[in-house]
């Protein structure tokens, strides 16, 4: 099982609940992939800022697990999101991550979101999260 599939089916056992697919991760980084539904839109067409905001912690999430292996107790302790444009309301929204810091107790990542499909980017986000010690 390659290291994206093995965090795949931690998430979704863990975390049933999010419609993130891990496409790819290594090198310090990550990149997931959310299915908008139309439950998820906004007045406009527009996908809502809640469901960016979870491709990007998730994308997050998934870059440290992929550096320092399963660890559920990490945890996000800052998230900042510059939205930048409108996102597809008929595109998946796709999160491409690079951990900038990884420190034994914190870590910090970037991650631009984008509609599917097109080069520019919809928001960009920065994250910082705490390691348990154990770790």
């Amino acid at each position: 099982m390659s290291k994206a599939e093995e965090i795949q089916a931690f998430l979704e056992r863990e975390f049933p609940q999010t419609k993130c697919t891990v496409v790819a991760v290594g090198g310090r980084g990550s990149t997931l992939r959310h299915e908008v539904g139309v439950a998820e839109l906004r007045p406009g067409g527009t996908v809502s800022g809640p469901v960016m905001m979870a491709v990007a912690d998730v994308a997050i999430y998934v870059a440290i697990l992929g550096e320092i292996g399963i660890v559920p107790l990490a945890v996000t302790t800052s998230l900042n999101v510059n939205f930048l444009r409108k996102p597809s309301a008929d595109a998946a929204i796709v999160g491409e991550c690079k951990l900038l810091k990884l420190g034994r107790s914190l870590v910090v990542g970037e991650v631009s979101l984008y509609s599917e499909g097109d080069d520019e980017p919809v928001a960009h986000v920065v994250g910082t999260y705490s390691i348990p010690r154990s770790a």
